[in-house]
């Protein structure tokens, strides 16, 4: 596995290693003492989440106060732009995003550690988006910041998909500087 730090420290882009002929490929998803080798971290994961979702769509910034979820997401068919905001009240990166694009050809995976926010949109037709979890879905202590936020100020690859298409949650989002955010 290939390991890339991406621009906020402890977020990570994870190559794996594919195995490939004219029938098709092979790779290892997630392997407990691969991950841990290959980046120093020991997560233990307790879910797994499915999403599919069509052109346009962009879900987030989603996070959670309390039992805040490390997530490593990849794609499985499709294409999305990927991003991780640090919402860690007391991290010297506050505030500050990255993103990725992910596909479901070059298996690139992301790890977003607990106390970040996580949104995508969708670039391609459709996207089934899989993630696997840190800590169980707890709606009473999920919160969302707005995807738009000018505070943040996320550079999203909007050309040619015109406006989002936004669940009422991610409409409704908060600024980050009124949200409820993360004491890790």
């Amino acid at each position: 596995m290939n390991v890339i730090p991406a621009a906020l420290p402890g977020v990570l882009i994870l190559e794996p290693k594919v195995f490939g002929d004219a029938r098709g490929f092979f790779l290892e998803s997630y392997n407990a003492r691969v991950f841990r080798e290959a980046t120093g971290l020991d997560p233990v994961f307790v879910q797994d989440n499915h999403s599919h979702s069509m052109r346009g769509v962009l879900r987030g910034l989603h996070y959670q106060v309390r039992q805040p979820q490390g997530k490593l997401v990849r794609v499985t068919h499709g294409r999305v732009f990927d991003v991780a905001v640090d919402v860690r009240r007391d991290s010297p990166h506050f505030g500050r995003w990255t993103g990725v694009e992910l596909d479901g050809d070059s298996h690139r995976m992301f790890w977003i550690p607990p106390g970040f926010a996580h949104a995508f949109v969708v670039l391609s037709e459709s996207v089934d988006f899989m993630y696997k979890a840190t800590d169980y879905y707890a709606p009473e202590h999920e919160r969302c910041i707005l995807w738009n936020d000018p505070d943040i100020a996320i550079e999203w690859p909007l050309a040619g998909l015109g406006e989002p298409l936004l669940s009422e949650k991610d409409r409704v989002g908060r600024l980050l500087k009124d949200a409820e955010v993360c004491d890790l």
